[in-house]
């Protein structure tokens, strides 16, 4: 379970990233509690709010997927997802377009976390 918490207070770190950039693209062009008008901001608020609304599924399928299924295979899947977030982040910053395959990658990383987690808990009535 060691892995799993290590992976979870890098998500952590990693959110947290994206909360500060999103701070910083704010500067003066968008005055708080404004979310719009400049962007770049709008872009760095979208990656922020689309990684918590992600993790809201992540972490829990992590820690189930962990303790019912394999502890191994839910950190993998989890730093597969942070993967998919950064790539998903890089692209979005340039052409939200492009943003594809890191949001396809933290995906399937979410798919597959919530099937292990289903299948090992199913496994043990």
């Amino acid at each position: 379970m060691q892995y799993v918490a290590i992976v979870t207070i890098l998500m952590l770190v990693q959110y947290t990233a994206y909360m500060l950039l999103c701070g910083f693209a704010r500067g003066e062009n968008v005055v708080a509690p404004a979310t719009s008008g400049d962007e770049k901001f709008e872009r760095a608020f979208r990656v922020q709010m689309n990684t918590l609304e992600q993790m809201a599924v992540t972490l829990p399928a992590m820690w189930v997927c962990a303790y019912f299924f394999s502890p191994l295979w839910a950190a993998g899947l989890g730093v597969m997802f942070m993967v998919g977030r950064l790539l998903y982040r890089n692209a979005y910053m340039k052409d939200p377009a492009t943003r594809g395959p890191g949001m396809g990658i933290g995906f399937l990383a979410n798919v597959g976390l919530m099937v292990l987690s289903l299948w090992g808990a199913i496994g043990q009535l």
